[in-house]
């Protein structure tokens, strides 16, 4: 690690912050510049102090960058830091999903020789209208984008590739970044204790491992559902009772839905909720519950503090559940997301295979990061962590 991570060039307290501490993408920034400079960037990332730092990064370098976020993640005054720095952003926090899709739209108009995606809007949008002939090809953050990709009915004749397709993202960032923030952003947002607790965690992917993980190690009592056996094996093998998706709810106070996929907690899962219960969205998208089975349940509701931090829903049968932010990811909406040190390893995934499609070589089509990348960057954080 040779190269002198930035500390101020956005005027902006908490992005400096995390500068302070992403050496790793400071130096992939710098020794990617010449390949980036000039090339007009399209992203659709949580727009926070650490994804800030990246931009203002890449902006050093010469990329022309339009940005958007997720609704209910943006930080508002991390966007404004970014424009005061000449970046074009698109989004706030109180934007819906119709302002999300809009923002999609006009972040697309730059016409963009490389896209960063987050759960693949963007490039699908891409796709959609029509790749142009200058268009490189891009990344995507997430496992929920990569599966959404790659079963599109059009596939991308440029590389796209997968972060979260590394095994060295999944272990650093998803399992112990996330475990943390998604606990930290819960604890934030209702203020109760975890130790003793009866917790279940729906998914054991390393999203869901590195929570349910967590909360044990806290003292918490946890309980894990995965369609995997593999996964339930290793989560048995990890101290945590296993059982079916109605089995572990029943008698949980505190749920949390991690599997990615659509519609997990039915009627049938709803009914199985105890009564009080509190669940946290982990995954990409606040679609794990199914809000039509939900209002077909419900009699009434009530907002306990601010509206939509914590929603109680008092159902037919006098039970209520409450749900945390709308179902959308607790560690964004009610934390800080990711820790920086996790997020510099992710985001320095990202340059480094931006830096890849722009030096041509890699095949057309939805793929996993290359693995000269990820031992590169494996090397150096060892040698980070060592010193």
């Amino acid at each position: 690690m040779t190269t002198e991570t930035p500390k101020n060039i956005t005027g902006h307290a908490a992005t400096n912050w995390a500068l302070k501490h992403m050496p790793l993408t400071a130096q992939a920034v710098a020794e990617s510049a010449p390949l980036l400079d000039g090339k007009s960037l399209a992203m659709c990332l949580h727009v926070e102090p650490k994804t800030a730092a990246l931009v203002a990064l890449l902006a050093r370098a010469g990329m022309r960058i339009t940005l958007t976020g997720s609704p209910g993640t943006t930080h508002d005054d991390a966007a404004d830091a970014l424009r005061a720095l000449g970046v074009t952003v698109h989004s706030k926090r109180a934007d819906s999903e119709t302002d999300h899709a809009e923002n999609i739209r006009r972040v697309l108009e730059s016409d963009p020789d490389l896209t960063l995606d987050n759960g693949a809007d963007l490039t699908t949008a891409l796709l959609a209208d029509g790749v142009s002939p200058h268009y490189l090809g891009g990344t995507e953050e997430t496992t929920t984008g990569g599966l959404r990709l790659r079963a599109g009915a059009t596939q991308p004749g440029k590389p796209v590739v997968v972060i979260n397709d590394s095994y060295l993202k999944l272990l650093v960032e998803n399992e112990f970044g996330v475990g943390q923030s998604v606990v930290q952003g819960f604890m934030n947002a209702t203020n109760l204790m975890v130790p003793g607790m009866n917790a279940a965690v729906l998914g054991y992917g390393p999203c869901g491992k590195g929570v349910a993980d967590t909360l044990a190690r806290l003292g918490a009592r946890v309980s894990v559902a995965d369609l995997d056996p593999m996964r339930m094996l290793q989560a048995v093998m990890n101290g945590h009772r296993v059982g079916s998706v109605t089995d572990v709810l029943a008698g949980a106070q505190l749920v949390f839905t991690a599997t990615g996929h659509e519609g997990v907690l039915g009627a049938d899962e709803l009914a199985a909720l105890a009564d009080g219960a509190v669940l946290a969205g982990v995954g990409h998208f606040a679609w794990e519950i199914d809000r039509a089975a939900l209002a077909a349940m419900t009699t009434g509701t009530t907002e306990y503090g601010d509206p939509a931090r914590r929603t109680g829903y008092t159902l037919t049968d006098g039970r209520e559940i409450v749900i945390l932010e709308q179902g959308r990811m607790i560690n964004l909406t009610a934390a800080n997301g990711n820790p920086i040190q996790a997020m510099d390893l992710g985001l320095t995934l990202q340059v480094r295979s931006l830096a890849a499609v722009c030096a041509g070589g890699l095949a057309a089509g939805v793929q996993a990061v290359p693995t000269d990348i990820e031992h590169r960057i494996a090397t150096d954080l060892v040698a980070l962590l060592s010193r």
